[in-house]
């Protein structure tokens, strides 16, 4: 199984930041996934800009869900409970 969904839809669009109130694009991937209900190959992800990449990250992180923050383009096909 590999990431929830294609962040990089119809070519030619940009994601836009998964925070809310933000309508900035994103460049970054927040791949994260809740290990009370889910496998280690179910990746969520949120997409973040540059300003909100760290605020997204640490939201999760303060969850203890594995979380790792990736360039747009790249896929992430499972996290480990070490993931950072």
């Amino acid at each position: 199984m590999s990431a929830t969904y294609d962040v990089i839809g119809e070519p030619g669009t940009v994601p836009v930041c998964s925070r809310a109130g933000c309508d900035a694009p994103a460049s970054w991937r927040v791949n994260w996934r809740n290990p009370r209900i889910h496998a280690e190959d179910r990746v969520k992800i949120w997409v973040a800009c540059d300003d909100h990449r760290g605020f997204l990250a640490d939201y999760l992180q303060s969850r203890a869900f594995p979380v790792r923050v990736t360039g747009i383009a790249e896929d992430v096909e499972r996290l480990d409970d070490r993931a950072v």
